[in-house]
């Protein structure tokens, strides 16, 4: 936000504010403080970062695949679909590939930072998925990463320098993180293909 920006939005919070204690008395300025509060919390909750999300810097010529799962993968088709995606078939030096599952947790297991559990099915699924795509002479390394797709993408680019980000989802409108998706695809910096299993 530029600073000249910064004294009208105060205004604009304290204005009506003070015009509340000033035409109606304590409960009106009361009513509308507590309206202005509301509208801030709502506000705020419902912004975004719009910044472009920038791999880390390329450390080697090789392309460097950040494949990300949603579900455990290991139909043969299923996999077929993801190396061709990532383009991943020949050389199975000329890529490193990583895989990403976020972490899965229920709402009151997220309420009490009980995440141990969905921790847990993440590695199960990255271990079906590794050993799947190591049939098909895919090497990948992986890692369990925050139930938010977009931020879980977001954590690793700090540190791993993707040149593709891989996507694999049920149906497009099947996966609860639709929204994050759509985020992902208009602020990912880098090469970008999303892969849709059918639902099993």
């Amino acid at each position: 936000m530029t600073a000249w920006k910064i004294p009208l939005v105060i205004c604009a919070i304290v204005l009506p504010i003070v015009a509340g204690f000033y035409i109606g008395g304590a409960g009106v300025g009361t009513a509308m403080g507590a309206l202005e509060v509301a509208f801030l919390i709502i506000y705020a909750a419902r912004l975004r970062p719009q910044d472009r999300i920038e791999p880390a810097p390329a450390v080697d010529a090789r392309r460097h695949v950040l494949l990300v799962v949603t579900r455990p993968v290991e139909e043969p088709a299923s996999v077929a679909a993801i190396v061709k995606a990532g383009r991943l078939g020949g050389d199975p030096g000329a890529a490193d590939v990583r895989i990403l599952a976020p972490a899965r947790a229920g709402f009151l297991d997220r309420w009490t930072s009980d995440v141990e559990d969905a921790r847990h099915e993440a590695q199960e699924s990255l271990v079906a998925t590794v050993a799947a795509l190591a049939k098909a002479g895919v090497d990948a390394e992986a890692r369990v990463g925050d139930e938010d797709v977009l931020q879980a993408v977001e954590d690793q680019l700090q540190t791993y320098p993707a040149t593709d980000v891989v996507l694999v989802t049920g149906p497009r409108g099947s996966d609860r993180d639709e929204p994050a998706i759509e985020e992902l695809e208009e602020r990912l910096a880098t090469a970008f293909r999303r892969v849709e299993l059918a639902e099993e």
